[in-house]
């Protein structure tokens, strides 16, 4: 059993590991938990004595099979505790983040199961991200961030990668939420900002909002 500092570990690892080839660099994990390279090398060894990492000094490090398993059981964790607060307990998505990463840590499987169970097996997050199922395997989602998009391109709101809540507020408040449709009618050269159509209103989008918001087209 791991404890809370090393599954905070794993989970950072996975997600930094998802946009590179598995291997994530010491600084970029203490950038991600704003600490010290110094105290990263220290768990991220702690870590490799279990055999959750392969570690080899500056050349990064990688989640073992064994690290992997642990990581995708902590993410399911958090987003299954998402779905509960955001559908029974009515919390707003830009409230549930930091009360997830309290439960994930909570260590019964059957209580996870039964969790699983009651909000009858969803596949993703309040925040469009998909939720593993109890053996670890993903349902395949294919997304296109918005930013990527061209003129005349239409689609669905599916997902957000960017999870702060000063982000999910201005999302909420623009009305850029999960299932709306949107339709590219301009790109700004200058600036990279987008106009879309949303609900019949006009919107613009600067281009830092844009490449977090994940489309299905």
């Amino acid at each position: 059993m791991q404890s809370f500092t090393e599954e905070n570990y794993l989970k950072i690892i996975y997600h930094l590991s998802q946009n590179h080839d598995g291997t994530v660099q010491t600084n970029a994990i203490a950038e991600k938990m704003q600490t010290k390279a110094a105290s990263v090398t220290d768990m991220i060894k702690k870590l490799a004595d279990k055999e959750l990492v392969d570690y080899k000094k500056y050349q990064g490090v990688k989640l073992t099979p064994t690290g992997k398993s642990a990581a995708i059981n902590i993410v399911r964790k958090h987003r299954l505790w998402e779905v509960f607060l955001v559908e029974k307990l009515n919390f707003r998505w830009d409230e549930v983040h930091d009360i997830a990463e309290e439960l994930e840590h909570i260590n019964s499987a059957e209580l996870i199961e039964r969790l699983d169970e009651f909000l009858a097996f969803p596949k993703s997050d309040p925040h469009g991200d998909p939720i593993p199922d109890k053996s670890g395997k993903f349902d395949a989602v294919a997304f296109v961030k918005l930013n990527k998009l061209k003129r005349g391109d239409e689609g669905l709101i599916m997902g957000v990668s960017e999870h702060s809540s000063a982000f999910l507020k201005h999302l909420e408040k623009s009305g850029l939420t999960l299932g709306k449709a949107v339709k590219i009618t301009e790109i700004n050269d200058f600036d990279g900002s987008i106009e879309l159509t949303l609900e019949r209103k006009n919107l613009s989008v600067s281009r830092e909002v844009a490449k977090h918001i994940l489309i299905k087209l």
